[in-house]
């Protein structure tokens, strides 16, 4: 609460330069700490002269006249000045004397410097500190203190001041505490809704001036777009590759936990295939899938929880013929070396987003530890797949996570991609394979490993290696011409004695 002091003030009780005046309130405002100039609030009880509305004010006003305590009445202007506004609100109560309250509200991006002085030629700006009734210039540990206080808050733990409170939705709520097993739902029936909102932490700030937090809109409001534009998940389907002329998208918009599972039963749905491949060495077939599931959960989990919500791009997938991208914005942050991404440690220091990965992970979507690339890899390693390639830039503004096609699925990878259609090959299909005797049959003189690769008509060399070059050099049928240098580029296959028994005596089975 500020008096005006009396040298200020003309027979009306203002100054006869009222713009004088609002200088120096919104320096003081500015000096205030940790306190927004971009929205402030004032409450003032004295008359106002006519030409300060005529000057600053966007709508004209009648001169307000001396008023008694019995006959209250308010009113309020919006006033620009140098490009932010304050509004103020004019109420009288009492004759005894003028007195103005500013109400400053905190601001999303905070601290701000102020200038020392509100002279034109003044360049020089400081942070400003409240000690004890004193406001004082922040030096040395004070400014540092500052600096750390307002960079521990992130951005969905902000409260958003272009909100109200009834921005929340009570159904939204209620349904995640049902399905996370909370005690609040049952609770949640006889209490208050801003109480509600209080115990899941979903709001900020004084009951007068209550705005709910980043995080509240993300997850609890239909329409989040309108906070945080482009909050969607976009899929697209290339079916011909990215240079063909047709393709499909999907785009999920809403809540960022229902987008988010809409989108995975989506891919789980439409996308996943499955190929049975029955074995010779046990009664139980194997199953593969063209792209291990878990794998693209926690990738795209990752890009909901560690994107910015303050750019304007939307967490993209792209179905490629031989592989599918996962893209968000930005990449991860520069403490991760390039040598850490090519390891797969991708384990960050800071949290963009803390609170989106506590809520995700009460939905059993995440589990916040640093476990996402470990879960990926393994869920790689028991499918078959090949393992993902990370994409960024030097700048970090961008992270695309590529899963390859699994090896059984590339011959259906081709002819996609010739017919532009899927093969009508699902999930209750038996993968035909070329069998290993092919390899011997043909290995009966010396040929090296691209031409076996051209015989067998498969194109991928780790998948041709370790399903049939390897277990017939184990068991003895196959040999190298080279065996002391295997990696030798002169290297070639011969089918042994052993192997041409097995041929002639047809002992060898799939």
């Amino acid at each position: 609460m500020i008096f005006l002091p009396p040298g200020l003030s003309n027979g009306n009780g203002w100054s006869s330069r009222p713009a004088g005046i609002l200088r120096i309130l919104c320096g003081r405002c500015a000096r205030l700490p940790m306190i927004s100039i971009i929205s402030v609030e004032a409450i003032l009880c004295s008359a106002l002269p006519r030409r300060m509305v005529g000057r600053f004010c966007r709508r004209a006003a009648s001169r307000p006249g001396t008023l008694t305590e019995s006959r209250k009445k308010s009113s309020s202007w919006d006033i620009a000045f140098n490009h932010f506004t304050i509004r103020l609100y004019f109420r009288w109560f009492i004759r005894v004397r003028n007195i103005l309250v500013l109400w400053a509200i905190a601001g999303l991006i905070r601290p701000y410097r102020a200038p020392v002085s509100l002279s034109k030629k003044n360049k020089s700006y400081r942070y400003y500190i409240r000690k004890g009734s004193t406001t004082v210039v922040a030096q040395n540990q004070d400014e540092r203190e500052l600096l750390s206080m307002a960079a521990m808050v992130p951005f969905d733990d902000r409260a958003n001041n272009a909100a109200e409170i009834d921005a929340l939705d009570l159904g939204l709520i209620r349904e995640y505490l049902k399905q996370v097993r909370s005690a609040l739902f049952t609770e949640a029936a006889t209490m208050e809704f801003l109480e509600l909102c209080r115990c899941v932490n979903l709001v900020f700030g004084p009951k007068e001036h209550m705005r709910p937090k980043n995080v509240g809109l993300m997850f609890f409001n239909t329409e989040p777009r309108k906070y945080f534009p482009y909050t969607q998940i976009d899929i697209v389907h290339f079916p011909q590759g990215l240079g063909a002329e047709t393709f499909t998208e999907k785009i999920f918009k809403g809540p960022v936990h229902i987008i988010l599972k809409d989108a995975l039963n989506y891919i789980e749905s439409q996308v996943i295939k499955e190929r049975i491949h029955k074995r010779s060495d046990r009664p139980e077939a194997d199953r593969f899938y063209n792209y291990a599931f878990e794998a693209l959960k926690e990738a795209l989990c990752n890009a909901i929880y560690h994107r910015s919500y303050e750019t304007r791009d939307p967490v993209e997938v792209r179905i490629l013929p031989d592989s599918i991208t996962i893209n968000s914005f930005p990449g991860p942050d520069r403490s991760i070396s390039d040598k850490d991404i090519q390891a797969f440690k991708l384990v960050s220091r800071w949290y963009r987003n803390r609170r989106i990965g506590e809520f995700l992970k009460e939905l059993e979507l995440t589990e916040g530890r640093g476990t996402g690339i470990p879960r990926m890899l393994k869920a790689l390693k028991r499918n078959e797949s090949p393992l993902p390639i990370f994409h960024t830039d030097e700048n970090r503004t961008y992270l695309t996570v590529e899963f390859p096609l699994h090896p059984l699925f590339l011959e259906d990878a081709v002819e996609e991609d010739k017919t532009g259609q899927a093969p009508i090959k699902y999930r209750t299909s038996t993968a035909q394979v070329p069998h290993k005797s092919q390899v011997l049959e043909f290995c009966t003189e010396p040929r090296s490993f691209k031409d076996i690769m051209n015989q067998l008509g498969l194109k991928h060399r780790v998948y041709v290696l370790k399903e049939y070059i390897q277990p017939l050099v184990e068991e003895g049928l196959l040999a190298l011409t080279i065996p002391d240098k295997p990696r030798s580029s002169r290297q070639k296959y011969l089918t042994t004695e052993q192997g041409r028994n097995s041929l002639e005596g047809k002992h060898l089975v799939e």
